[in-house]
């Protein structure tokens, strides 16, 4: 068999150290950077002594890629936008393309600097500084007629106080030197804001004074915004779709009778839980120990999880349930669609269904655990004292995520909502809903916003503070 064969026979784990065969010379391979399974891989390479960055195209229609790659990164060249230098091209026997290009030892993504930042609220200076300069570079882009089709801040490399742009698969030259027009730029620019909490929406005029500047254009800003609402619903749609086969960002295994999705960074950290969730379980301090389920704590690798299993109370409950997903797989999706949303809910990290075929029975879920206080407990039960600044400022913005995003909790009492670290965070999503209509919206935001409000005696100061407050339906 040929090594590219090899390669793609390996998934996801391709062998190092090892040595291919360039025009350029023998490239030994450091390690892998990135791994799209049978179709490409990104390594750090020596090269006669020098470490280069390689990008390998082993899937069919590998030269069709590489030469669409090749071309995106000429096009940068040639409108003097910095992108590391193109060394080398050429085909590997059995199928395969590559490039090789500079490595730029110590360089960051814009991604890493951003989550690197001590608080990424909507106007944090950091924040804003940060997304300033990317936003000028893509004004320097669509001022010489490119665009990134692919534009998030992974593809932004800081190097030695210089920008660089990367992934040239997903650069265009629609007008190469001539400026775009500004639905092309809208177009192009809420791919961008798309990628940021909805809650950075309202800056999007402050941050676009860098990319005017460098491409002044008159921009439609009620255009850009609906754009950006649609893009954003596809990212989600596209996203949660992913919660739910096996990719880069996920495991997933799918048997006769069992299902199950992980987080992939978590699973070897829970690998003992995920083979048996029930005897972790056993002999815990349950949570909560009732009929329809049963929630523990865990520990795996020195850090806390929250296993919820969702039990079948009997013959008829089954047959309620084992037609459809079950409350572990609602749950898996809500909670990623709120971590999408940059709502604050405990970190989703597995998901099993145990099946006979099609047909569901019990099904698990783990999260990691939250050990913040019950809003019952944070704001008393009496209801006669007022949430301080900091909890009304975080309850308030809370309510008003979830109306901006049209979803309902569908339990919406206070120990289903933790004060922790500043923030107010969701628990139990298994009646959660997200609503297109907006009338079905309405009808249920306003049974949340009921039973969230009957928390508290009625005609209490906290009732009466929160009547007034919560967004009506």
């Amino acid at each position: 068999m040929s090594l590219i064969t090899d390669l793609r026979d390996a998934g996801r784990e391709p062998p190092v150290p090892l040595v291919l065969p360039l025009a350029e010379g023998e490239a030994r391979v450091l390690r892998w950077l990135r791994i799209l399974p049978g179709k490409r891989l990104v390594a750090q390479v020596e090269v006669a002594g020098l470490v280069r960055l390689l990008k390998l195209f082993i899937a069919a229609g590998a030269e069709r890629h590489c030469a669409r790659e090749a071309s995106g990164l000429r096009a940068l060249q040639t409108q003097g936008i910095a992108t590391p230098e193109l060394i080398g091209e050429g085909e590997i026997e059995g199928g395969g393309r590559y490039l090789l290009s500079a490595y730029l030892t110590g360089a960051e993504t814009l991604q890493q600097r951003w989550e690197s930042l001590p608080a990424r609220q909507p106007g944090d200076a950091d924040a804003l500084n940060l997304l300033g300069q990317a936003l000028s570079l893509i004004g320097t882009m669509h001022h010489r007629g490119l665009v990134q089709t692919d534009l998030h801040l992974g593809n932004f490399l800081y190097h030695e106080a210089q920008l660089y742009v990367i992934d040239g698969d997903a650069v265009e030259a629609l007008s190469p030197g001539t400026p775009l027009t500004p639905a092309q730029a809208e177009g192009n620019l809420a791919i961008f804001f798309a990628q940021l909490d909805p809650e950075w929406d309202e800056l999007c005029e402050l941050l676009l004074i860098g990319y005017l500047q460098h491409n002044p254009l008159a921009l439609n800003p009620d255009r850009l915004a609906a754009q950006i609402k649609r893009v954003r619903q596809r990212r989600l749609d596209d996203f949660l779709g992913k919660t739910l086969r096996d990719c880069t960002q996920f495991s997933v295994k799918h048997s006769w009778t069992r299902f199950a999705a992980v987080v992939r960074t978590e699973y070897q950290r829970l690998a003992s839980l995920l083979a048996a969730p029930d005897d972790a379980l056993a002999g815990q301090t349950l949570l909560k120990d009732g009929g329809s389920s049963t929630v523990g704590c865990a520990v795996a690798d020195g850090k806390s999880v929250v296993i919820k299993r969702y039990n079948i109370k009997g013959f008829g409950h089954w047959l309620t349930r084992f037609w459809r997903p079950s409350r572990a797989w609602h749950s898996w999706l809500a909670a990623h669609r709120l971590q999408f949303l940059g709502i604050p809910t405990p970190a989703p990290l597995a998901m099993i269904e145990q099946r006979f075929g099609p047909l569901r029975r019990r099904a698990w879920l783990l999260t990691e655990y939250c050990p913040g206080v019950d809003l019952l407990h944070h704001l008393g039960k009496d209801g006669l004292q007022l949430p301080d600044e900091h909890t009304a400022k975080a309850l308030l913005h809370l309510f008003a995520q979830l109306a901006q995003a049209r979803i309902s909790h569908g339990d919406f009492k206070a120990t289903n909502l933790l004060w922790h670290q500043g923030r107010v965070v969701l628990i139990d999503l298994d009646a959660m809903q997200a609503h297109r209509s907006e009338s079905g919206w309405r009808r249920c935001w306003q049974k949340d916003r009921q039973r969230f409000i009957r928390n508290w005696p009625a005609s209490s100061p906290l009732a009466v503070w929160l009547e007034e407050r919560m967004p009506e339906a």
